[in-house]
């Protein structure tokens, strides 16, 4: 009985152990399954990853990776081609020492930003070259440079006279200018006065800038010696300033043609005064003109003002002032004349007195004898002529003084023989 109950029990047993050794079986395929498909999706990560760039983070503590360095050129090194020009800044205008006296045109602008005038303007040729060219072929005047020496004397001394300060003038240069070219080199504010030379029938012009304006109007109306005028910008000048300026430049025209008295009587006449070179235009753009620039100080103050003429306004006095000379008084020396006049009046010299005068043929003259008689035209009152070397000086008398034959002078041999 126990053996039969024994039986079925082991039976199921045996199933049990059956049924468990099937479930690993199943579990262990699907294990090694999911295992494969991990191991393949983990493959195909790596492969994108390595496909990918990344860039790698430093962690603090790790040395730093040797990084890529631009070599710098020492001096001498020859530079390296790289494919393209160089640009090279053209240099900022230097300022003048006098600060805010110094005029900033538009020369010095163009420069600060690069721009070259020569570049900017089409090239000219044919005539238009010619005519518009920026050299200029002048002869020189040594006798203007001369009355200019003169001027600055003279008109130093009128300043004085005017202003009661002590005034010292200069002659700071002559040169020769476009007449253009000058009107737009003015530093405006300026005061341009247009003169006329009665004798040459033209024009001239006479630039004052601004702070020789402020010191003659500052001096004129009692201001401060030896303080810096202060210039106003930002507007015109008033009616009494200019009345006060054309004071001085009166002056100077007066001098200037003073000045010009040993070579030639001249008469300058102001006519207006202008603030726009535009209404200041005595002469074509291209007409070549002489200039000549004095400087004005006035214990500490004072400026410039320059004498424009040009060629063409000369032109009637140029053979005089293209020639050279020595001397102080304009190439004459007086002490020289006085000498020469004082020999010369010690000079002896014949005189002859004409009895008659009688044409003859040679053959008469030939034939002449010892003892002939020749009769002349005149009688013993009539006068006779004077003269020396050839040349009639006058009519005289003969007669007789202390038993010697005498003549007696009837006119002036300064003026010669009256007709």
């Amino acid at each position: 009985m126990s053996e039969a109950q024994d039986q079925p029990k082991a039976e199921a047993e045996d199933a049990a152990a059956i049924e468990e050794a099937l479930d690993f079986a199943r579990g262990t395929a699907d294990g090694e399954g999911e295992e494969a498909r991990a191991v393949a999706d983990d493959e195909a990560a790596a492969d994108a990853a390595a496909a990918e760039p990344f860039e790698e983070i430093p962690l603090p503590g790790d040395a730093p990776e040797t990084a890529a360095f631009e070599e710098i050129p020492l001096p001498g090194d020859a530079p390296a081609d790289d494919g393209f020009d160089d640009f090279v800044l053209p240099d900022p205008p230097i300022m003048a020492a006098g600060g805010s006296d110094s005029p900033f045109d538009q020369a010095d602008i163009d420069a600060l930003f690069g721009f070259d005038a020569a570049m900017s303007t089409a090239k000219k040729s044919g005539l238009r070259a010619v005519i518009e060219s920026k050299i200029i072929n002048h002869e020189r005047l040594p006798m203007l440079e001369v009355v200019c020496e003169r001027m600055v004397r003279v008109f130093a001394t009128s300043m004085r006279n005017l202003t009661s300060d002590a005034i010292d003038v200069s002659l700071e240069e002559i040169t020769s200018v476009r007449f253009g070219d000058f009107m737009n080199r003015v530093a405006l504010p300026a005061m341009i006065g247009v003169f006329n030379v009665q004798e040459w029938e033209n024009y001239g012009v006479v630039t004052v800038e601004s702070s020789l304006i402020y010191a003659v109007v500052d001096a004129l109306l009692g201001g401060r010696k030896g303080t810096e005028t202060l210039r106003i910008e930002g507007r015109g000048f008033t009616t009494i300033e200019t009345n006060l300026v054309s004071k001085m430049l009166v002056l100077a025209l007066q001098d200037f043609g003073q000045s010009f008295e040993p070579i030639t009587p001249v008469s300058l006449n102001l006519e207006r005064i202008e603030t726009s070179p535009r209404f200041a235009a005595i002469a074509g753009p291209t007409n070549i003109c002489a200039v000549a620039t004095f400087r004005v100080d006035m214990e500490g103050r004072g400026g410039k003002f320059s004498l424009l003429l040009p060629y063409a306004t000369m032109e009637p006095v140029r053979d005089k002032l293209i020639q050279r000379f020595m001397g102080e008084k304009l190439g004459r020396d007086r002490m020289w004349e006085d000498h020469m006049a004082s020999q010369i009046r010690q000079t002896e010299v014949s005189v002859d007195v004409v009895l008659g005068e009688q044409e003859l043929s040679l053959r008469d003259v030939m034939s002449l004898e010892i003892g002939q008689t020749l009769a002349l035209a005149s009688g013993p009152d009539d006068p006779l002529e004077v003269h020396c070397g050839g040349v009639p000086l006058g009519h005289a008398h003969i007669g007789q003084r202390n038993n010697s034959i005498a003549v007696r002078i009837l006119n002036d041999i300064s003026k010669g023989l009256p007709k």
